[in-house]
């Protein structure tokens, strides 16, 4: 039985991400967006759990893809399409087609995922931004819509150029070459973890300031930072 205890727990990733994927079919933005974060806990513990447990299997690897192109492929397009369609776009047959746009996140996901289960260059870092951290950008959005130090920004996100430029920027980043550091730790050495200590730091701050509207700005950290550090090589 020891052995599924993992495969258990990817299970739960994609029902959460399942469950997200209601929740904004029914209006609740913020309610889907947690689910995205519970998924990405399962994420991590599945993997956790399979190195504690030492039970590792080709069929977990497979599980965990196909988990994540939902929870975090499928869930956070539906959150961009759920604002797309609240604006008024270019419509074919009585159908506003500038919302579907939000599905290429989906289909960049699972090209993401499955160059990750055929790249053997990506045991410690990563070749393109993880679909993950994609799908938490994502589902951070509603809880910046809600903050009341944000509420400025709230016509700047919903607006269809931003959310249309989330989609191009985060669909080319997942399939590109560009290297992303992995937020593993092998030891606490300052010199060889600068920049996920960097990282910590800018969080910390961050979420003490603006609490859960923080994701987002963090996420765009990670992303500028891990940018910045390939080209200083």
């Amino acid at each position: 039985m020891i052995k599924h205890i993992p495969n258990s727990i990817t299970c739960c990733n994609l029902l959460s991400g399942c469950i997200s994927i209601v929740l904004m079919c029914n209006g609740y933005a913020v309610a889907a967006g947690i689910m995205i974060f519970v998924a990405a806990i399962f994420d991590f513990f599945d993997g956790f759990a399979a190195r504690l447990l030492k039970a590792y299997s080709p069929l977990g690897a497979q599980l965990d893809s196909l988990s994540d192109v939902v929870s975090f492929g499928v869930a956070p397009s539906f959150i961009i399409y759920y604002y797309l369609d609240q604006i008024v776009g270019f419509e074919i047959a009585g159908f506003n087609i500038i919302p579907f746009a939000a599905f290429f996140l989906a289909i960049f996901a699972e090209l993401r995922l499955a160059k990750f289960n055929i790249d053997d260059r990506q045991t410690t870092s990563f070749i393109g931004l993880p679909t993950p951290a994609m799908g938490l950008f994502v589902a951070s959005l509603p809880f910046t819509l809600k903050s009341e130090m944000l509420v400025s920004m709230s016509k700047f996100i919903t607006n269809q150029y931003f959310l249309l430029a989330i989609i191009i920027l985060f669909s080319f980043l997942m399939v590109s070459e560009i290297p992303f550091f992995s937020l593993k730790i092998k030891n606490l050495r300052f010199k060889e973890n600068k920049h996920i200590y960097i990282l910590a730091i800018f969080a910390i701050i961050s979420f003490i300031v603006l609490e859960f509207a923080a994701i987002p700005f963090v996420m765009l950290f990670y992303i500028v930072e891990a940018i910045l550090l390939n080209l200083t090589k």
